[in-house]
This record gives structure tokens, C-alpha cells and sequence, in this order.
């Protein structure tokens, strides 16, 4: 049954399904397990990353396209369900609305650069989607009656997925059964099945197709499949599943701008993930994906206590200043590069 859920696609490793099902009961139980604020916004955003992640890695690692526009898919099913919940106000037929017209714009997007770019070369192709991903985070933040601008929309959602809204008055394990607790699940769950959705699609004979094409597209086109037609549709999908990632978003923040979702620092982190989890392994979006959220979310407070505790030797303690944390992050995904040439998840199953 798990094999069958798993598409076939085992993780090939004891290790890597100990780490695997670690994640997996980490984020079911994370309310319980690590309460609060910030720790249940920390698990909410790795759930979505996971997804946005993943689809990325569609494309790059298992069709052996680089595009620098998938940001702005996220940021088109972001805005959709935004601009959805600010005109119609705060029902669930916004919520469905918004996520079903982000995710077809965002696919319409996806198919009109693929018609027009992945005939060129793979460079040229990096740096048209890097046009189009600029262009479309200036037109955003220009349209401020529609978009918000810079400042973003913020919105309501509906009354039961929001902390006014308790499910019991009295706490469950030290944790308030409440609307947030609500969200979270849906977050949680709606990710997990776009994760498989994701799985089943490399493992199909279509993700086989792309994974030949990435090795050598001129075999592929000999043999009779048509490249440029495959590319496209795994362009558009991973468009789309980063729309559904973005809609996600949109609904946890209860705040949609070029920050949260537009920004080409997310661009890099996403590159940064795929890169350390291991290209070409959904199982890498959800390694990358934990590790870079949680050094981002928790190494400045870890620096902290080692300057607090190191507080006798002036320069260590200055070196290891929380205010050099991104100096840290850098050095640190540095090195896992280095020690992990082919991801984490590739070293795990010792290839």
C-alpha cells in the first residue's frame, strides 16, 4: 500500500526513510510537538516549500531545464487567491476561485514562454524566463490598484481558519484546538497530495521520457519522442503546481506582495534547496527543503547562545555574532555542496 502510494519510487536507503518518516511525523504532529507561533509558521512555510521545490525540480532535475521564472508562477496563484478573497470577501468559493484561475494563468504563462523559448538553447532559455520573471515583478508592483504595489494585499479569510475561531475551549496537550490549528491541516494535507501528484508524475512513463531527454535530448528525438512537446508539458505542470503552492501561501500569510512571493531571493533559495536535497529526487525537495528553512529560521538564535556561552573570548564570540548568521548560512551551504556534490539524498543512497 505505502509502495503503491509512493508510486514505486522507494527511497532506497534505511537512513533516508528514517530522515523521510522523521519529516513526515515532524510536520503531522508539529502543532503538539513544537508550539507556538513561530515554530507552526516555520512548519506551514516547509510544507509549501516542499511542493514549490519539488516542481521545480521537474523541471531542472528531471527534465534538464533551467528557468529562472518559477517565482512567478508562485507569485501568480499567490495573487489569484489574494485578489479573489479582496473582491468577493472572505468565503471558501473565493479560496477555490482564486487557486483555479492562479493556477491557469500561471499554466497560460508557462505554455507561452515554453511556445516561444524552448526552441532556443538552454542558456537563452534561462535568460528569457529571467526577463519575463523581472518583468512581471515591475508590472506588479506598478499595478497598485490591482495588486496592491509594493504594499501587497491583505485580506480575510474565512472565519473558521483564523485563531477567533475555537473548536473546543479548553487547550489538548497544551496546544488551543483553534482556526490556525485548522489552516495548518489544510496546508499540511493539500501539500502532501500535491507531493505525490509530483511523485506519481516522475515515476509514470512520462517522467521516464523527460528523465531521457535530460540525458540526451538528440537520442530522444531520434527514437521517435518529440522533445520540444515534452519540455512544454513539464513546463506547464511545474507552472502549475507552483500556482497551487502559491495559492497555499497566500492562504496561511493572509498577505500576498512582491516580497513573499515574487522576489528573486526566493528564486535562489529554491535553486539553493534543489541543489542540497539532490537534483533529480523528489525525496531531495523535502531534505533541501527542511534544512534550508530551519538553518534560516533558527541559526541566528543558535549563534546567540553560542556568542552568550563563548562570552569570554572577545573574538570568538565576535565571530560568531548573530549578526553575522547569513555569513554563517553561507559558509555552511558552502560546505554541503562540497561534501555532498550530489545532494544529500544522492549520498544517502550512495550514489
Amino acid at each position: 500500500m505505502i509502495v503503491k502510494l509512493l508510486s514505486g519510487d522507494r527511497p532506497r536507503s534505511k537512513m533516508l526513510s528514517a530522515v523521510l518518516l522523521l519529516i513526515l511525523f515532524g510536520l503531522l504532529f508539529a502543532p503538539f510537538l513544537f508550539p507556538g507561533t513561530r515554530s507552526l509558521d516555520t512548519a506551514a512555510r516547509i510544507c509549501i516549500f516542499i511542493v514549490l521545490v519539488a516542481s521545480y525540480d521537474l523541471l531542472l532535475g528531471y527534465t534538464g531545464v533551467v528557468s529562472f521564472a518559477h517565482t512567478m508562477f508562485f507569485g501568480i496563484g499567490a495573487y489569484g487567491t489574494a485578489i479573489a478573497l479582496v473582491n468577493m470577501g472572505a468565503s471558501y468559493s473565493a479560496i477555490a476561485l482564486g487557486t483555479v484561475c492562479g493556477a491557469l494563468v500561471a499554466g497560460a504563462f508557462a505554455f507561452m514562454i515554453a511556445l516561444f523559448s524552448l526552441r532556443v538553447k538552454a542558456i537563452f532559455f534561462a535568460m528569457m524566463t529571467l526577463a519575463v520573471a523581472s518583468a512581471f515583478l515591475v508590472l506588479v508592483s506598478q499595478l497598485s490598484g490591482f495588486t496592491g504595489g509594493e504594499d501587497g494585499l491583505s485580506y480575510r479569510i474565512p472565519r473558521e481558519m483564523t485563531p477567533a475561531f475555537k473548536l473546543v475551549k479548553e487547550k489538548v496537550l497544551g496546544v488551543r484546538l483553534n482556526g490556525k490549528l485548522i489552516t495548518y491541516y489544510v496546508v499540511f494535507f493539500s501539500s502532501l497530495c500535491l507531493f505525490l501528484v509530483l511523485l506519481r508524475m516522475v515515476n509514470s512513463p512520462f517522467g521516464r521520457v523527460l528523465q531521457a531527454i535530460r540525458e540526451n535530448a538528440f537520442r530522444a528525438e531520434a527514437i521517435g519522442y518529440k522533445v520540444v512537446r515534452y519540455r512544454s508539458v513539464a513546463t506547464i505542470l511545474s507552472a502549475v503546481m507552483a500556482a497551487l503552492a502559491g495559492s497555499l501561501m497566500a492562504l496561511w500569510l493572509r498577505y500576498t506582495g512582491p516580497a513573499t512571493t515574487l522576489s528573486m531571493d526566493i528564486m535562489v533559495d529554491i535553486l539553493l534547496m534543489v541543489v542540497i536535497g539532490g537534483m533529480g529526487s523528489m525525496y531531495g525537495a523535502v531534505i533541501g527543503a527542511v534544512l534550508f528553512l530551519l538553518t534560516q529560521s533558527y541559526l541566528q538564535n543558535l549563534l546567540g547562545l553560542l556568542q552568550e556561552s563563548l562570552g569570554s573570548l572577545p573574538i570568538v564570540s565576535e565571530v560568531v555574532s548573530p549578526e553575522r548568521w547569513l555569513l554563517w548560512l553561507g559558509m555552511l551551504f558552502i560546505c554541503s555542496i562540497y561534501w555532498f556534490p550530489k545532494g544529500i539524498v544522492g549520498r544517502l543512497r550512495g550514489t
